[in-house]
């Protein structure tokens, strides 16, 4: 709970910054502009009339990123976000990482709100989580509404602490046609994608398209991994009279073999290297950083159907349900076979074969085994001589150690996720006169029913000699969990428009309840409630005199809810473990002009009650390969963020525009608060910048296009970034470039006029650089790419 103290202090900002900015408004120039299809203004950015900060893509943004990358990669180039990935495509869900304002979506964190077409996506967490290149495939994308700071009161999502990334699927057209396209370049990749829209039917009521599309390519470090992507969606909507009836339908299908973070040391050793292998050595020890062996596989259906229904009295009702079922695994090869089973000093069973332990504790683990089966142990005094990975092996790795004969052994270790949701939504606007002003009421409710299973099992490596091929028949289950959810929420909210005046204010409140089921053990069984406070939000929009000019200030209370990921680890004691809340204030102008359009925003965050995992490592990051619900949970103190942003577009003519966007942060840990020694136990640094939030960065790009051709180019500038909370790790400051062309097939002659050919060329100059943060390292960015499209409608 807040106290007193901290809640009036927070508004006392808020009100000292609406009236700066009033005193300020005359010297600043900002804007916001409306997109029609089929005009230029498509490569504008559009801001919302909103009380908060927002932004969405354009279709030059979309331009930029070839078909076969993620959609994430489309909001790269707005004010105050950062995307990197490891994979040049996106394929690696691993390592790619969302920095919003200094709020980040990464391995270990989960900071920012994800919804598709408004609807929750279940979390962006690597342990079972989707985000939205789950969902969304990219020939589908209508594009992104990104809220920074400020979400809108009525999203849907469990993370938004710091702001919520809104991703919209195409509406289907109301001309039948199909369209086939092929897009082949660097790394192997290729992808295909048919899709189908009726137009309008029965009686012109209704439109729908289905899609389906595959796509493939290999790793860029030594081309040795296998990824492949399946994707399959539908989207219908009905028009009837006031009613309108929205269902869309995705499966998505993925396997993908991941990128390793890496020191900045062995960055500066080697940049083009992440330390992962594309040969089998047959060595257990070397080999646990084979490739193939580290991957992510997953499927994910999701679904919706909406009903929208509008009334003459004013009256606007939107409801909604949804399914989500998401089932996958996680894959690593750890160089051991853990000791599970008491074989009374006979031959280890483990290696035999033909027989599963379920929910024993780990006893120790052995390497090699002679031909009976017999463990081994290594030779008194002998040293390894083995120096890759993680500094060198000890002797019990080293089959040089061993008798001759002995037989290498090593384990294939599955983590399986699987998630079920089933949700509602409820919507309610009612716009009436108050007094003789416009005044709007908004309320809705949000309920889910979610259940999430994991459990880990362990393979034995058939001939370690060979390759990682495994036993289908695990010889260990480490445990088998299920995480009830339930969560309800709704909100309130009231605008009242005076004059050229809109005043917002609105509340919001969440109540969630997990529970753990141990399938292993009905009395490791625990229940966790992280019900909000009631949140406020707020703010005001002005319309000057100035034709085209507003001004918006803005103030919100976010909230994390305590998730499953809490109660996986045993010794956890909730009772002592807080949610994790923000308080967002926001202030800013916007113009909108002929040829010209901009915005300027300050913002100010709070993020309090940080939640941290405590045990996943061992001294140095060497793998702890035995971890299974060790470790612990704790708040740790929280951050400060304040900064500006600066983005708008010049239409230089019908034809060309430019783009530019420039934001700075300030973004610093707070401690705890517990004294100086207990900040430096747990490694936390008050006052040190925020890991992987670079102080500046800087968006150019120029657009160009016509009826037969279009270009554009794009430059992003990223200031250093620290690796480490201590600061002493710097991954220093990158330039990468976007580049596009594409042109339609009546260039060369009219019979094709129906086909366009594109070329996209991402990281153009093949800058080396290290991309998304996370943990104890950084992944390293993805060098210059090249894709080749060409697609045809008939």
């Amino acid at each position: 709970m807040k106290s007193s103290v901290t809640m009036h202090a927070t508004r006392t900002r808020l009100a000292q910054s609406i009236l700066l900015a009033t005193t300020l408004m005359s010297g600043l120039s900002v804007s916001v502009s409306y997109a029609e299809e089929g005009a230029l203004e498509e490569i504008i950015v559009v801001s919302k009339q909103k009380i908060f900060a927002n932004q969405s893509t354009t279709e030059s943004m979309q331009h930029q990123q070839n078909p076969i990358t993620s959609v994430l990669a489309t909001i790269n180039t707005l004010p105050g976000v950062n995307i990197t990935e490891g994979d040049a495509f996106g394929f690696d869900d691993w390592s790619t990482t969302i920095n919003l304002r200094g709020f980040q979506n990464s391995l270990s964190d989960q900071q920012v709100g994800i919804t598709i077409d408004g609807f929750p996506n279940g979390e962006s967490n690597y342990g079972g989580g989707s985000k939205a290149n789950r969902f969304v495939d990219s020939s589908n994308l209508q594009g992104v509404d990104v809220s920074q700071g400020t979400a809108d009161i009525g999203s849907r999502s469990l993370e938004a602490l710091g702001g919520t990334l809104n991703f919209l699927t195409r509406d289907p057209r109301h001309t039948a046609g199909a369209n086939a396209q092929v897009s082949f370049g660097d790394h192997d990749a290729l992808r295909y994608a048919v899709s189908y829209d009726t137009g309008t039917v029965l009686e012109e009521s209704t439109r729908l398209f289905v899609s389906a599309s595959h796509q493939e390519a290999t790793d860029w470090v030594n081309n040795a991994a296998e990824n492949d992507r399946d994707h399959l969606a539908a989207k219908l909507i009905s028009e009837l009279g006031q009613t309108t009836i929205t269902a869309y339908l995705a499966y998505d299908e993925v396997q993908e073999d991941n990128y390793q973070r890496i020191t900045l040391s062995e960055f500066q050793a080697d940049p083009n290297s992440d330390r992962l292998l594309g040969d089998w050595t047959g060595i257990p020890y070397v080999d646990q950083v084979h490739r193939r062996g580290w991957s992510t596989l997953r499927e994910n259906t999701f679904g919706y159907l909406k009903l929208d229904h509008e009334l003459d009295s004013g009256l606007s009702l939107s409801a909604g349900v949804y399914m989500h079922d998401n089932e996958g695994r996680g894959d690593w090869v750890p160089p051991q076979i853990v000791d599970v089973a008491n074989d009374n000093g006979g031959p280890e069973s483990e290696v035999l074969g033909g027989n599963t332990v379920y929910g024993e504790p780990i006893t120790g683990a052995f390497y090699f085994v002679d031909a009976a089966g017999n463990a081994l142990t290594a030779r008194d005094g002998c040293a390894s001589s083995i120096t890759f990975p993680y500094g060198g092996a000890g002797p019990e790795y080293d089959p040089a150690c061993y008798q001759d004969g002995a037989i290498a052994v090593q384990s294939y270790r599955h983590t399986h996720y699987q998630k079920d949701r089933l949700g509602l939504t409820a919507d309610l606007a009612y716009q009436m006169e108050l007094g003789g002003h416009d005044n709007e009421v908004r309320l809705g409710v949000w309920y889910e029913d979610q259940t999430r299973n994991e459990s880990r099992d362990w393979h034995r490596i058939i001939d370690t000699s060979v390759g990682p091929d495994f036993d289908p028949q695990p010889y260990y289950v480490q445990y088998d969990r299920e995480y009830p959810r339930e969560v309800l929420n709704y909100y309130l909210e009231d605008s009242l428009s005076i004059g050229s005046l809109t005043a917002t204010v609105g509340i919001r409140q969440f109540f969630v309840d997990v529970e753990r089921v141990d399938n292993f053990d009905a009395g490791n069984r625990t229940s966790l409630n992280s019900d909000s406070d009631v949140l406020f939000s707020g703010g005001v929009r002005w319309d000057t005199p100035v034709d085209g000019l507003e001004l918006f200030a803005s103030y919100s209370e976010n909230y994390k809810a305590l998730g499953d990921l809490v109660l996986e680890q045993d010794a956890v004691d909730t009772s002592d473990i807080d949610p994790e809340t923000s308080e967002n204030v926001e202030l800013g102008l916007r113009f909108v002009g002929d040829q010209a359009s901009a915005t300027v925003t300050y913002f100010n965050s709070t993020f309090e009650n940080r939640l941290e995992f405590f045990g996943a490592q061992t001294a140095g990051n060497i793998p702890n390969y035995a971890i299974g619900t060790d470790g612990r949970y704790d708040n740790v103190g929280g951050i400060e963020t304040d900064g500006f942003e600066v983005s708008g577009t010049y239409s230089i003519s019908d034809s060309l525009s430019l783009y530019s966007a420039f934001t700075r942060i300030n973004a610093t840990y707070v401690g705890t608060g517990l004294g100086a020694a207990a900040d430096a136990a747990l490694g936390i640094f008050p006052a040190n910048t925020v890991v992987n939030t670079p102080e500046n960065s800087l968006v150019v790009s120029a657009d160009w296009n016509n009826d037969i051709y279009r270009t554009g180019l794009s430059i992003k500038y990223v200031d250093d970034r620290f690796i480490d909370r201590a600061n002493s790790s710097v991954a220093e400051s990158y330039t990468t470039s976007d580049f596009y062309f594409g042109v339609t097939g009546a260039v060369f002659s009219e019979s094709l006029d129906a086909m366009d050919f594109s070329v996209v060329v991402n990281n153009l100059f093949d800058e080396s650089y290290l991309g998304g943060i996370s943990g104890f390292g950084a992944w390293i960015g993805a060098p210059r790419t090249a894709v080749l499209s060409i697609s045809a409608d008939f």
